[in-house]
């Protein structure tokens, strides 16, 4: 017989989430882009209105977390990673009240909190920056960044040779207050992002007070940004190469991925660990509010050379969770993917921590354009692809992820199948790495496009207005309002995948998977009640029907006691 790839999962399956304290060692969280989810006031741009609006939508989609992007103060010369106050909400999104309320009812419909943290730089308008810049030479600010004399007979060379992730020397040297060329100061990232010096106390004061500030706010969580760049190697020494940028990822470098990192994190530990397990600030709800917020924890995007390293940042008195970058790149190849499960939660399982798994985010290409194209290929492509194929590689990758044991991110949109988009126009990009002549691709704008809520409308429902990066003309056909309720739609199969996974204990918990015998191209595990079998080939096969078919995200047929599974398509059954 046949079995459809997904039905509309019943409203009832969606339980409301658990308030144990690791709720997050198998939870789903979902990444939202403020500024490209849904826009309140019609003015193209996301806001966090617009996102307490769609929680509703959330729940009923069946996450347990919702993480937000920056929405902090910025003159947004990186779409608000540059902080000018981590305090503030800066008024293209709202205000502190927003935040709040935004907060407040995430929580009463079983959603937690978790907002992105800054820290390894700040806004070029912080305050303590403009001070520094004020000052001129010798200004106690400058010590909380990293001001230095340049090279050459008048200074007129960078202090050292290291060079931007934007592209460019890492170093930009400030006219002084009198009018005279004077000290360089370090950013890694685009020039209106300086670096702090987290050697200097008063750097480590002030974050453990904007902890502290949005704790108290109710959050039940931090997405640590550049969690593996706060400290430099002593001296700031050369790195003696060019391209650097090709070496990321591969070589412990002078100022990514250093062992003092960890001593931060220790010290953050034991803030958030005060605050684990406390009662908002109304206390218990005659309404039944959800008051318990469990555990609070912290999330690091840690770029690591290995797997191994990354374990380094969850050891158990640091933080809980680090992005697994290793998987995110990886092919949609049985063989590669085995590896990298294994090797993934062979270096979590001795620091305790759980695994991550991770598709798609705002910085890479979607997976269901990556899929699209040759392997091989990396995390950024400028080429659409085979778009059928890319979806259905796309579909069935989102339910292997998701039968993995740990806890798995997605990205807002991949639940409707978005591609990127890759043909802006140059005109309306605004991805800052596109406009340096080296560094990063600077196509990131493909994947921030606003998603499309409603068939029609001047945005397909984003806001009553435009929206600030061009939709493609077919987005109507990708919406949330075309998708819901239709059997077989990506959208209804994340909804029924989400709400298995809820009802089986064995998928998301534990730390390990037993592997079965497959065909070539195959991956086939056990785990718990639930066996997953995700052909990654490029042709149908036929394996033993292991029970009651759970979901798929294909078409799959059953007879005599075996399934055939057609190619790119992952099936979970039910054994017990």
């Amino acid at each position: 017989m046949s079995q459809h790839s997904a039905d509309p999962a019943p409203k009832t399956a969606l339980a409301t989430v658990a308030t144990h304290r690791d709720w997050w060692r198998d939870a789903v969280i979902y990444q939202v882009y403020p500024r490209s989810f849904a826009d309140s006031n019609g003015d193209g741009m996301g806001d966090l209105e617009g996102v307490r609006s769609r929680l509703p939508y959330l729940r009923d989609l069946g996450v347990d977390a919702v993480w937000l992007s920056p929405f902090y103060a910025s003159p947004q010369a990186d779409a608000g990673y540059d902080v000018a106050d981590y305090r503030a909400v800066d008024p293209m999104f709202g205000n502190l009240l927003d935040a709040d309320a935004l907060i407040r009812d995430a929580h009463e419909l079983g959603l937690r909190i978790i907002v992105d943290l800054v820290p390894n730089h700040s806004s070029d308008q912080h305050e303590w920056f403009k001070r520094a810049l004020a000052e001129g030479p010798g200004s106690p600010l400058r010590e909380r960044y990293h001001f230095r004399a340049g090279k050459g007979e008048s200074g007129e060379l960078p202090p050292n040779d290291w060079e931007s992730i934007f592209g460019g020397p890492a170093w930009t040297r400030v006219t002084e207050p009198d009018g005279t060329p004077g000290e360089w100061y370090l950013h890694l990232f685009a020039p209106e992002q300086p670096d702090f010096n987290w050697d200097h106390p008063a750097v480590g004061d002030e974050f453990r007070s904007i902890l502290r500030f949005w704790l108290d706010m109710g959050v039940d969580g931090f997405r640590i940004d550049v969690a593996h760049g706060l400290v430099k190697a002593a001296g700031l020494p050369d790195l003696g190469t060019h391209d650097q940028l090709k070496l990321l990822g591969n070589d412990v470098m002078p100022f990514f991925d250093q062992d003092g990192v960890h001593a931060i994190y220790r010290q953050w530990r034991t803030i958030l660990d005060e605050y684990t397990g406390k009662k908002g600030p109304e206390g218990p709800s005659p309404e039944g509010r959800w008051q318990e917020t469990g555990g609070r924890i912290f999330v690091a995007e840690a770029w690591t050379p290995t797997v191994e390293r990354t374990a380094n940042y969850v050891r158990p008195d640091e933080l809980h969770q680090a992005f697994n970058f290793q998987y995110l790149g990886t092919d949609w190849d049985a063989e590669q993917l085995r590896a990298v499960i294994d090797r993934t939660l062979d270096a979590m399982r001795p620091v305790g921590a759980p695994a991550t798994w991770v598709l798609s985010n705002h910085d890479v290409t979607r997976h269901a354009t990556r899929f699209a194209n040759e392997p091989g290929l990396g995390t950024q492509i400028r080429t659409a692809g085979d778009r059928e194929l890319g979806l259905r590689r796309a579909r069935a990758a989102s339910l292997l992820m998701l039968a993995l044991p740990g806890s798995a991110y997605v990205y807002q949109g991949e639940e409707l199948g978005l591609p990127d988009v890759v043909d802006l126009p140059d005109e309306v990009r605004q991805d800052p790495a596109y406009f340096r002549g080296e560094g990063q691709d600077g196509f990131r704008d493909g994947c921030r496009v606003p998603i499309p809520w409603t068939r029609t409308g001047p945005s397909y429902g984003f806001g009553s207005g435009g929206s600030w990066l061009p939709q493609p003309a077919n987005w109507g056909e990708l919406s949330v309002e075309a998708q819901q309720g239709v059997p077989g739609s990506t959208l209804e199969l994340y909804r029924t995948a989400l709400s298995v996974r809820r009802e089986q204990p064995g998928l998301g918990a534990g730390d390990s998977v037993e592997w079965l015998r497959a065909p070539e191209g195959v991956l086939a595990f056990r785990r718990g009640d639930v066996v997953c079998v995700a052909n990654t080939g490029g042709e149908a096969v036929v394996v033993p029907s292991y029970g009651r078919v759970l979901v798929a995200s294909g078409e799959v047929t059953e007879a005599e006691g075996e399934t055939k599974v057609p190619a790119d398509t992952t099936v979970w059954w039910a054994t017990g």
